[in-house]
């Protein structure tokens, strides 16, 4: 009997067989050359190697047919090739052979070729399918990587209002193809973005390009997995937040309703700002005078000293005297200049030796000048449809008599004497005082407090002379604003030496100055005013260079003209010391001055605490040094502001909302 009716259909032998069939492959998986005996019906495959001549294809039923021919002679046909078989004997020999099980041996290795070329379309179909996942995945990352990227520079816009830096940035040489627009958006109060300008100060960065972490990564379309994955997190924070809103609501409002009975009617927009003005100080010093000692045209002024919200240490004698146009009402009529800040430095009477006593200062930062990152709590109780993002909205928000006191009650609480004491204490010598114009006068249109910083001013002079601490006077906040940002008051536009009214502004802060210089040129101030600013921080990188040279030469003309002989601050406008080689050198007593952050910069940010401090020890003091060469640079150099802050996680670092 044949073997395939002593094997069942699916018997070990035959899955044996079938095994060892698969089995012939290499080791790379590519089927072997097709052997002669399994060519019939390659026409199909034209690529396909074929050691023999392709023959045409038959019906099966012909196939069957002739292999009935050639098949061995039985005692049931006795036939030969030559003489055909009569119908009734083909149908006993089928019968026959249906009986002994031929007739499925003899289709098998049909269908084992039927099987052979099934297995070879799926693996060519897997191999596609394959390749097709393989360029959807890498399709999805790369539209991941760009939408990151989008993510990651629009962060980069948002953080201190300011331009996306690609990684370029680390070196020294400025892209091309940077946009100027976005740099006009944030605030880079300083280091190696715009410390360096067009040049590069040092190679050694370089070594630490390496390592600098990207935020966010590179970026992409997300999967749908992860859109619907954030679009469900989006979801639950809003029912968080409608609850948290829900749960305020029911906590204030019957708490406004119990405060609103005893409420003082404030006209200026009391019922919706926040920032409540506390308890005044007794101020004392008013018991036994009359307000009918202040002239009728002076009261209700900034001469009334029953207007004033604090009165501490004030002279609050009545005296209409001016000095420069300023007033010097508040001030005693003696002063005493032997006091020193320590037994290393020299008593306020005796000259400071600048470029040779070394210099230990701090910064009264936020007092006079407000800046959101260093008084968050002024800006706390507003939302972002509010717009309140520096003093200028603030004081517009609160409205002129409610911003008058609760901007003179910081003034009164956020500095006081016991806080020169603690300088003093902390071995420094010099203070930097920011303020801003409207300390001295206001324009139309102008919602900020006027002349109050002004006595603040006076007073915390006279708290530093007690303490031996000489002063280092900063107007941090010129007309128009000298850089779009919101410590010069007014975050935005640069309306100063740029604009429609540029040249107007300039020329106000000139005349501020003829005011300013001609007060502190004055015996009481020559010996603790000793350093005077022009202005903070202008944005040179945004304004024209030479527009600006020329502004400060002007500016320089007029202070000495009023006899002021200390030192003249001006700043490096973020140009990059080594520019200022050669600027300005027929003038005595000049000093550059510089500010070094490295939380400003987005590509600075992203170093690591180690490499921050390599940037500062390295970069920074490199810069120095040159700097103070006048072959290599201007000359004197001051670092006016710095800190060791690395990361900007502060409150309002990079502006209000941000």
């Amino acid at each position: 009997m044949p073997q395939s009716s002593r094997e069942p259909r699916d018997s070990p032998a035959r899955r044996q067989r079938r095994r060892r069939a698969h089995h012939r492959v290499d080791s790379n998986g590519d089927f072997p050359e097709r052997s002669p005996r399994h060519t019939e019906g390659y026409e199909r495959y034209p690529d396909s190697p074929s050691p023999t001549k392709p023959r045409p294809r038959r019906h099966p039923e012909e196939r069957r047919r002739s292999s009935r021919r050639e098949g061995p002679e039985t005692e049931y046909s006795r036939s030969t090739a030559t003489a055909p078989l009569s119908a009734g004997q083909l149908a006993q020999l089928d019968k026959l052979n249906r009986k002994l099980g031929w007739e499925e041996h003899a289709a098998g290795p049909e269908r084992g070729q039927a099987r052979q070329d099934d297995q070879d379309t799926r693996a060519e179909y897997d191999v596609d399918r394959e390749r097709e996942r393989a360029e959807r995945r890498l399709d999805r990352e790369r539209r991941r990587q760009e939408h990151l990227e989008r993510k990651r520079r629009r962060r980069g816009e948002d953080r201190g209002g300011a331009e996306g830096y690609d990684s370029s940035d680390l070196v020294y040489d400025r892209p091309k193809s940077r946009s100027r627009r976005r740099s006009r958006d944030r605030r880079v109060a300083s280091g190696q973005q715009l410390e360096r300008g067009a040049h590069g100060y040092y190679s050694e960065k370089e070594e630490w390009r390496d390592n600098v972490r990207m935020r966010g990564g590179g970026g992409s379309s997300e999967s749908d997995y992860e859109e619907a994955t954030r679009k469900k997190k989006r979801k639950r924070k809003i029912l968080i937040g409608i609850g948290a809103v829900l749960l305020i609501l029911a906590i204030a409002i019957p708490v406004g309703v119990v405060v609103g009975g005893n409420g003082s009617g404030d006209d200026d927009n009391s019922d919706s700002t926040p920032n409540p003005v506390s308890s005044q100080p007794a101020n004392n010093n008013l018991n036994g005078v009359s307000e009918k000692d202040i002239p009728e045209a002076y009261q209700d002024t900034s001469f009334d000293p029953f207007t004033w919200y604090d009165t501490k240490d004030f002279n609050v004698t009545f005296t209409p005297e001016l000095v420069g146009g300023l007033s010097i009402m508040g001030l005693n009529d003696t002063w005493d200049d032997d006091t020193r800040a320590n037994d290393n430095v020299k008593p306020l009477k005796e000259k400071w030796n600048y470029g040779t006593d070394k210099i230990r200062g701090v910064n009264i930062g936020g007092w006079l000048s407000i800046e959101p990152v260093i008084t968050p709590s002024l800006f706390d109780g507003y939302t972002t449809s509010d717009n309140v993002i520096d003093e200028w909205t603030l004081s517009d928000r609160l409205g002129p008599s409610r911003a008058k006191r609760t901007i003179e009650q910081h003034y009164s609480e956020w500095v006081s004497e016991s806080t020169f004491a603690d300088i003093q204490a902390a071995g420094f010598d010099h203070v930097r005082i920011p303020f801003s114009y409207w300390a001295v006068i206001t324009y139309d249109g102008d919602p900020y407090v006027p002349n109050a910083s002004w006595r603040y001013l006076l007073r915390g002079i006279e708290w530093a002379r007690k303490y031996g601490l000489r002063i280092n006077l900063d107007l941090h906040g010129a007309p128009g604003s000298q850089n779009g940002w919101n410590h010069s008051g007014r975050q935005g536009n640069i309306g100063w030496l740029n604009g429609t009214d540029g040249d107007l502004n300039g020329n106000r802060t000139i005349a501020l100055h003829q005011q300013l210089s001609t007060f502190f040129a004055q015996p009481r101030y020559k010996n603790i005013v000793t350093m005077y600013g022009l202005v903070n921080e202008p944005r040179m990188v945004e304004l024209d260079v030479p527009r600006v040279l020329t502004w400060t030469r002007n500016a320089i003309d007029t202070i000495r003209s009023n006899n002021y002989d200390g030192i003249i601050i001006f700043g490096d406008g973020f140009r990059g010391l080594d520019n200022w080689q050669g600027e300005l050198q027929n003038y005595d007593n000049l000093l550059l001055d510089v500010h070094q952050y490295v939380i400003f910069n987005t590509q600075q940010i992203q170093l690591n605490h180690h490499d921050k401090i390599q940037f500062a020890c390295s970069g920074w003091t490199s810069q120095a040094l040159r700097s103070q060469d006048t072959s290599t640079g201007f000359g004197p150099t001051l670092c006016g502001e710095w800190s060791q802050a690395d990361t900007d996680c502060a409150k309002y670092l990079n502006n209000v909302g941000v």
